[in-house]
């Protein structure tokens, strides 16, 4: 249930990556209740929120990236957003990872938003509402322990961003970015059910975030909608932290008196 304006993206057609689960499809489904006709470009899109458009696209594959964004404008007539959603994930030091590692993570998390970006943009160009938005992490400026090569991807990401965002401001082309918190999706829950004690594990997690829980899909949805959308149309260049104050908040430990 969205309590966004009615009709807000009305007439707007979206690409979201990686959008056939966890926080992607979150928020292909959010865009697609505000009204956009919606594109999910994803290795298996069998997931895809019904209602949207499935693309089984490698954003590792620039030829295939260009084809399906091609293919949405020639469908649908227009592109006015796109969501760098899709990303993998990695753990352990700066000596855990093999150089082939670093460069799958690469490919992806960052490349794949250079691919979709710079497929989309002769198109957006063209859209009186033009956004993307990029989603990164708290990873990328929060130090979180073993998490080197995906907080180096991360951090990536959030430069590039306001990179993009000064590159494309006068094509009026506006480029935002969201980092999530911890948030419960399906990685999350598969990096708990490989830990040695899961549940303890969840509490640690929980217990980092000073809202002591994991953040929602459904609130990284919204935020990205929001920065997106046309009623948006004055915010560039921002990063929002969507991660329960993790990023910038120091409350006082909770502390257990004997």
């Amino acid at each position: 249930m969205t309590s966004a304006p009615a009709g807000e993206y009305d007439g707007l057609v979206a690409i979201v990556t990686g959008g056939a689960s966890g926080i992607g499809a979150a928020i292909a489904q959010e865009l697609h209740d505000r009204g956009a006709t919606v594109a999910v470009l994803d290795l298996d899109p069998a997931g895809a929120p019904d209602g949207t458009h499935g693309f089984a696209v490698d954003v590792t594959d620039d030829a295939a990236v260009r084809r399906a964004v091609d293919q949405v404008v020639a469908d649908h007539g227009r592109l006015d957003v796109v969501v760098n959603n899709a990303g993998i994930g990695a753990t352990g030091t700066v000596e855990d990872n093999s150089d082939d590692q670093w460069r799958a993570v690469l490919e992806v998390n960052v490349l794949g938003v250079v691919r979709v970006s710079r497929a989309a943009l002769p198109y957006l160009r063209r859209s009186p509402a033009a956004a993307i938005v990029n989603v990164g992490s708290i990873a990328a400026s929060a130090g979180l322990p073993n998490r080197a090569l995906y907080s180096a991807s991360k951090g990536a990401v959030q430069a590039l961003t306001l990179a993009m965002a000064a590159d494309h401001v006068r094509d009026g082309v506006r480029v935002n970015g969201v980092n999530p918190g911890t948030v419960d999706t399906p990685f999350v829950e598969r990096l708990l059910a490989s830990a040695d004690e899961p549940d303890v594990e969840r509490v640690r997690l929980e217990a980092r975030q000073p809202h002591q829980r994991l953040v929602t899909p459904q609130e990284v949805a919204g935020a990205v909608a929001y920065l997106a959308g046309p009623a948006a149309a004055s915010t560039v260049g921002a990063v929002l932290a969507v991660d329960g104050g993790m990023a910038g908040l120091r409350p006082h430990p909770q502390i257990t008196r004997r």
